[in-house]
């Protein structure tokens, strides 16, 4: 085999150099931003990438596979947007960046090149996703390696390692494994074997967690019967505190619903000192009663998300006595499933939800 040309070495050995000291940098960086640290690591894919050609055949497979790697590390998503200088960044770091620039009070920018970013100003690089969609990624299970557009579809079902549980779970085997020993576990089973009052004591249990899953669902049935029901769409807007070190809170315009006025607070991470450096991130709120009462006002309410967002919340009720001495609730959890869907809250402009108060009448 001919050697290779001097500039093409000398062009590989700056594209290792690169590789190396942003995998530092990114290494570094991941406590304080995980941001900064995704642009990081999509500047080793790059500089990867850029090397992949002038390798020899053992080599171009290694490099492929260095790259799925990085890709597939939990950090990055299958989406990619880029800056208008054309940098990369995984759709979860890009929301995280905006969320970022929103608990700081500054600037979104690129993590590469400081442009400004935003949902305006980025786009989806849909080359990108079609080529990461073709690199190959190594299943969890059986640690072969597929296509990534393929993958999910093999560790679901196709996949003989995929984890899996006995079809007798209904009544109480607690079996899981492998799905290639399911037939010889399913024929050895002791369940069905079981006497009446054996299974009985199971099914029992199971009841009783079927019947706490479903008193929520009852419960917002119940109030759905009540007289005084009101609901209304709210903004949350977001303010920063007046201390020396300022902290980002939400407050909504006054807004009427039961013939009362209301206003609704919210505080990321219970008011912490600096939520930006946490990756595990939640919301809260409270509700005030602006409005005088005559009466003790008794309701019950709960958030859920607005008709044009895509946030994930559970629903969970609240319950408070309403007076003129005390016409406030305390914080409560906004129920939404995750860090990612508060990312997603964060990053926009304005949090927008709907409210429901329901009237207990006496």
């Amino acid at each position: 085999m001919a050697p290779k040309p001097v500039v093409e070495w000398s062009t590989a050995i700056s594209h290792l150099v690169l590789g190396a000291v942003s995998l530092h940098a990114a290494v570094s960086t991941a406590q304080v931003s995980r941001g900064a640290a995704a642009g990081f690591l999509l500047q080793v894919l790059a500089a990867t990438t850029m090397l992949a050609p002038g390798l020899g055949t053992h080599e171009d497979c290694l490099a492929g596979a260095w790259v799925a790697t990085v890709i597939g590390l939990p950090l990055l998503a299958f989406d990619f947007h880029w800056c208008t200088n054309g940098h990369l960044m995984c759709a979860g770091c890009f929301i995280h960046l905006l969320a970022d620039a929103r608990l700081k009070e500054e600037q979104a920018t690129c993590p590469n090149c400081r442009c400004e970013i935003s949902k305006s100003l980025c786009c989806r690089n849909l080359a990108v996703e079609k080529a990461v969609s073709e690199l190959p990624s190594e299943c969890g299970f059986c640690l072969r390696q597929f296509p990534r557009s393929l993958l999910e579809r093999h560790q679901k079902e196709e996949c003989q390692d995929r984890v899996t549980q006995c079809k007798y779970k209904r009544i109480g085997c607690p079996w899981h494994g492998p799905f290639h020993e399911l037939t010889v576990h399913e024929a050895a089973c002791a369940h069905p074997t079981k006497t009446g009052n054996e299974l009985m004591e199971i099914l029992d249990e199971m009841d009783q967690s079927h019947r706490k899953e479903m008193q929520l669902y009852n419960s917002i049935f119940s109030l759905l019967s009540f007289e005084k029901i009101g609901y209304t769409e709210v903004q949350f807007r977001p303010y920063r505190t007046d201390d020396f070190i300022t902290r980002l809170y939400y407050e909504t315009p006054r807004f009427t619903v039961l013939n009362q006025t209301w206003v609704l607070k919210a505080r990321v991470n219970d008011s912490e000192r600096n939520p930006n450096l946490s990756c595990k991130r939640t919301l809260s709120f409270q509700l005030l009663l602006k409005s005088k009462v005559t009466a003790p006002l008794e309701c019950s309410f709960l958030l859920l998300k607005g008709p044009y967002d895509d946030v994930r919340i559970s629903p969970v009720i609240y319950h408070f006595v309403f007076t003129n001495e005390s016409n406030e609730t305390d914080y409560v959890p906004l129920p939404i499933i995750d860090s990612v869907e508060c990312n997603k809250l964060l990053a926009a402009k304005n949090i927008n939800l709907r409210l429901f108060l329901f009237q207990i009448q006496k």
